[in-house]
C-alpha cells in the first residue's frame, strides 16, 4: 500500500522539529556560532518549503516568518538573543501544532508570536527586497564583500511542472541569494506542432555571485534533486578564487585580475581574450581549484534509512517465531542419535542468535534521542520556577530499545520537575547554603550487564526523611514510630497520591507523580532506587531491562507448570532441604550466609495440587536493595523467552508480566518479580507486626 504524502510529511517535519528545538538550544548557548544559524535557517527552510508541496500552507506561511528572522541573523543584521530564542521555540511549538491540526491550533497565539517576532526584526533598509539579484537592465549589482561566483546548469524534470514545481520560483530563490544572471536554453524545444503543453522543454544557466554558502544553492533545489539534473561550479570561489590562483603562479598581474572580475564575466575568458594569460594557465589554475575545493564539495552518502515502526515489530515477531521453532527443533532431537539432524539444528541455532542480534541492533536507539527532548523542559521549568537550572547529561550513546524509550518519555518528566521545584533551592538559599547560585539537573545512562541503569540526580536540599514520616504515619501508611531506615522511608514516597509539598503549584504538589513513575517502570519490568542526602541532593536511579522483545530467563517447574524468572533479577539459587523446610514453616524465612530472607512457596501461590518435591529449590531474586526466596519444584535451567502478552483477560493477574512458548508447544508464564518482592517483604512486615 502506497505511504500517505501528508503522514510522510508529518514524520519528516517532526525530526526537523525536534533538530530546530535543539539548534535553538545550542545557539542560546553559543550565539556567535554561524554553523548553528545556518542550521536552524535550513530546517526552516526546508519545513516551508515541504509544507507548501504537500499542501501545509498554514504552516508553511507562518514558518517563512521565522525563517526570514533568521536568515537576517545569517546576514548579521540580527543578533541572537535570549528572546528571540524563546519566541523561536515558542513558534516552533505553534508549527507543530498547524501540522498535526491546523484547526486546532491557536490563531491568536500565533499572530501574538508574530506581532513579537516583527518587533524584533528590523526592517531592511529602502531599496532592498528578496530580488535584488535579478536586474532587469542586465547590469550586476557590485559583489558583496567575501562573496563567491557559480555557474548553476539546471534541467528538471519533463513533467516537471504537471507535479506542481514552478520553475519561476526556483529562479526567484535562486536570484534572492544575491546577483544572478539569467539564461534560458531552448536546443530541447521542439517544434510548434509537436510541443505539449503541459511538458517543461527549457533548461536554465544561471551565474550568481552570493555570500552564501553552496549548501545555501543545493537547497533551493532540495525538494526536486531526485528528478532532475544540477551542475553547480565554482567560477570565483571566497579565498580559492580563479584569479588569485593566477596570481600566485605569477601568470598574470594582480590589476589586470581586479579590472576582470570588476565587470563580472567569466574570468578565465576575459583574461585569455585580452592577451593576459594563456589558455594552459588558465586550464592549469582551475584543475589546482578543483583540487582545493572537491573536499568540501563532495556530499557524504547517506548513512541510514528510514524504516517504519511496524516493519520492525513485524520483523521482531517473525525472529521470536524462528527463535520458539529452533527450540522445538532442539528439543525434538535431544533424544535422538540422529547426528546430520543435530548438526543442522546446530547451524540453525546460529542462524537463529545472528538474526537476533541483528533484529535486536535495529531496534536499538541512543537514549540521546530521549535526553535531547528534556533541555526544553528544563529551561522552561528555570523560567517558570525563578531559578537558575542547568542541565547535564552523560551516556547519551547508551543504547535502549525503541519501545523502552517511547515509554521512559513520562517517568522521567516527572523525575526532572520534581527536582527542580521540589529538589532544588532559590538562588538566594543556594548562596546562604555555600552552593553556586545556578542548581544542576544531571541525567546518566550506563549498561550494566543486560540492563541499563537510569540516573536523575540533583545538588539541591535532599529529602525530608522527618516530613515523609510524618506524612506517611499522618495517612497510615506505616504505624507511627515504625522502625525504618531512609531508604525505606524515601520508597513511601511512591505511594499514590503521596506528597509532602506545602502548595500546589503549576509544576508538582499533587502527589500524583512518582506513584505514575512507578506504575510505568513497573510495566516495563524494571525497578526504581532513591537515595538522599540532606544538603546535598537527592538520586533516583532506573534499572531496566534491555529489551521487551526476548530475554533471558531461568525456566523452573512448580507442580506440573512451567514458569520461567527473567535472569537479570535471579541472584543465587539454593536447595531448601526437607529439614530446613519444616523449621522455616510458620515464619517463610530462610538463612542465606547469616542473612534472613524471606521467601514466598509458589505452590502455595499458585495453588498447586500436585505433591511437592523431596528436595525443592530457591530462587533468591531481587529489585533494587529488597530481595526474596522463591521456592519452586525443579530449575529447569536457562531459555531464550520471547515474551508475548498476555490477553485482556488476564489483564487483572499481577503476579505475571508475560507468557512464552516452550519447545514442545506448550505456555510457560513469566513471573512479574517487582510485584513478587513486594509480596514477600509485605509478609516478612505482617509478620513483624505480630
Amino acid at each position: 500500500m502506497a505511504a500517505d504524502p501528508a503522514q510522510t510529511f508529518r514524520e519528516e517535519a517532526a525530526e526537523l522539529l525536534v533538530q530546530l528545538e535543539e539548534t535553538l538550544l545550542n545557539l542560546e548557548q553559543a550565539p556567535g556560532d554561524r554553523d548553528l544559524v545556518d542550521t536552524a535557517f535550513r530546517a526552516l527552510h526546508t519545513l516551508k518549503g515541504s509544507g507548501a508541496m504537500f499542501g501545509f500552507d498554514a504552516a508553511a506561511a507562518f514558518t517563512h516568518h521565522l525563517e526570514n528572522a533568521f536568515d537576517l541573523v545569517r546576514q548579521g543584521r540580527l543578533a541572537v538573543t535570549s528572546p528571540l530564542i524563546g519566541v523561536g521555540l515558542a513558534a516552533r511549538d505553534h508549527i507543530r501544532a498547524l501540522i498535526e491540526d491546523a484547526a486546532g491550533a491557536d490563531p491568536a497565539g500565533g499572530e501574538a508570536l508574530l506581532a513579537q517576532l516583527a518587533e524584533m526584526v528590523e526592517a531592511p533598509p529602502a531599496g532592498e527586497d528578496e530580488g535584488e539579484g535579478w536586474r532587469e537592465d542586465g547590469e550586476p549589482a557590485p559583489a558583496p564583500r567575501g562573496a563567491a561566483t557559480w555557474r548553476i546548469r539546471f534541467a528538471l524534470a519533463r513533467d516537471a511542472m504537471e507535479r506542481g514545481t514552478n520553475p519561476l520560483l526556483l529562479l526567484d530563490e535562486l536570484c534572492g541569494l544575491g546577483t544572478a544572471t539569467v539564461t534560458a536554453n531552448t536546443d530541447d524545444l521542439p517544434d510548434l506542432d509537436d510541443i505539449d503543453p503541459a511538458a517543461l522543454y527549457l533548461r536554465w544557466d544561471v551565474i550568481l555571485t552570493t555570500a552564501q554558502p553552496r549548501s545555501a544553492i543545493d537547497d533551493v533545489f532540495i525538494f526536486v534533486l531526485d528528478d532532475m539534473t544540477l551542475a553547480v561550479e565554482s567560477i570565483l570561489a571566497g579565498e580559492e578564487r580563479l584569479g588569485d590562483i593566477l596570481v600566485d603562479r605569477g601568470a598574470v598581474a594582480p590589476e589586470a585580475v581586479e579590472a576582470a572580475a570588476a565587470r563580472q564575466e567569466r574570468l578565465g575568458a576575459l583574461l585569455v581574450r585580452d592577451g593576459k594569460v594563456s589558455p594552459d594557465g588558465v586550464q592549469a589554475a582551475l584543475a589546482e581549484q578543483k583540487h582545493l575545493r572537491k573536499e568540501g564539495e563532495e556530499a557524504p552518502a547517506a548513512g541510514s534509512i528510514r524504516v517504519p515502526a511496524e516493519r520492525l515489530d513485524g520483523l521482531m515477531d517473525q525472529v521470536g517465531e524462528l527463535v520458539i521453532a529452533q527450540a522445538r527443533l532442539k528439543q525434538m532431537i535431544a533424544g535422538g542419535d540422529l547426528a546430520q539432524v543435530k548438526s543442522i539444528a546446530e547451524e540453525i541455532e546460529r542462524l537463529s542468535n545472528g538474526l537476533r542480534d541483528t533484529t535486536m541492533g535495529i531496534r536499538m536507539v541512543p537514549i540521546g534521542t530521549l535526553f535531547g527532548r528534556f533541555r526544553r523542559l528544563v529551561r522552561d521549568l528555570a523560567k517558570a520556577l525563578g531559578k537558575d537550572i542547568a542541565l547535564t547529561v552523560a551516556g547519551e550513546e547508551t543504547e535502549l530499545d525503541k519501545t523502552m524509550i517511547e515509554r521512559l518519555n513520562d517517568p522521567l518528566v516527572h523525575l526532572i520537575r520534581n527536582a527542580a521545584d521540589h529538589g532544588l533551592e532559590p538562588a538566594e538559599e543556594r548562596l546562604a547554603a555555600g552552593k553556586p547560585a545556578q542548581g544542576r539537573i544531571h541525567l546518566a545512562a550506563v549498561h550494566s550487564g543486560a540492563q541499563v541503569l537510569i540516573t536523575v540526580s540533583d545538588d539541591g536540599r535532599g529529602m525530608n526523611a522527618a516530613a515523609i514520616r510524618a506524612k506517611a504515619e499522618e495517612r497510615g501508611l506505616i504505624a507511627p514510630g515504625a522502625g525504618l531506615s531512609d531508604g525505606e522511608l524515601f520508597e513511601l514516597v511512591l505511594q499514590p497520591g503521596f506528597s509532602t509539598a506545602a502548595q500546589v503549584t503549576s509544576v508538582s504538589g499533587r502527589g500524583v507523580g512518582m506513584d505514575v513513575v512507578k506504575r510505568n517502570i513497573d510495566s516495563l519490568r524494571g525497578t526504581i532506587a532513591i537515595a538522599s542526602r540532606s544538603g546535598a541532593g537527592s538520586e533516583v536511579t532506573l534499572r531496566l531491562p534491555l529489551t521487551l522483545a526476548i530475554i533471558d530467563g531461568l525456566l523452573v517447574r512448580v507442580g506440573r507448570g512451567r514458569y520461567v524468572i527473567p535472569l537479570a533479577a535471579v541472584e543465587e539459587c539454593v536447595e531448601l532441604s526437607q529439614a530446613e523446610d519444616r523449621r522455616s514453616q510458620g515464619r517463610s524465612f530462610l538463612g542465606i550466609r547469616g542473612e534472613l530472607v524471606p521467601f514466598l512457596r509458589l505452590r502455595e501461590l499458585f495453588a498447586c495440587e500436585a505433591p511437592p518435591e523431596p528436595f525443592q529449590k530457591v530462587v533468591v531474586v531481587s529489585t533494587a536493595e529488597l530481595r526474596i526466596g522463591l521456592v519452586v519444584d525443579q530449575i529447569v535451567g536457562e531459555h531464550q523467552t520471547v515474551i508475548k502478552s498476555l490477553s485482556k483477560l488476564h489483564a487483572d493477574i499481577q503476579s505475571f508480566s508475560g507468557a512464552t512458548i516452550l519447545g514442545d508447544g506448550t505456555v510457560a508464564l513469566i513471573l512479574d518479580v517487582p510485584h513478587l518482592v513486594e509480596l514477600g517483604q509485605a509478609l516478612e512486615q505482617r509478620l513483624q507486626d505480630s
